[in-house]
């Protein structure tokens, strides 16, 4: 892990994040942690929630195709 020093935060700031943390039940620590993995985890979520949005809208669109793993099972096994 890597340390990371902010410094010359507006004192309202800094209060506010130890209130929220007090409520969170963590350190102001913690919640900078938490805040800040939130925040880069952000990206990816978005990402994922728009591919499942297209995955929808082509079900919609096209229907679903069945699951293969049968028909790949039942191959296999014919061939030995």
């Amino acid at each position: 892990m890597t340390d990371v020093r902010v410094r010359n935060l507006d004192n309202w700031v800094v209060e506010a994040l130890r209130a929220r943390a007090k409520r969170h039940g963590r350190s102001l620590e913690g919640e900078l942690r938490e805040l800040l993995s939130e925040e880069a985890m952000r990206p990816r979520l978005e990402a994922a929630a728009r591919a499942q949005a297209l995955r929808e809208g082509i079900a919609r669109e096209h229907g679903l195709l069945p699951d293969s793993a049968a028909l790949i099972r039942e191959d296999r096994d014919a061939r030995g």
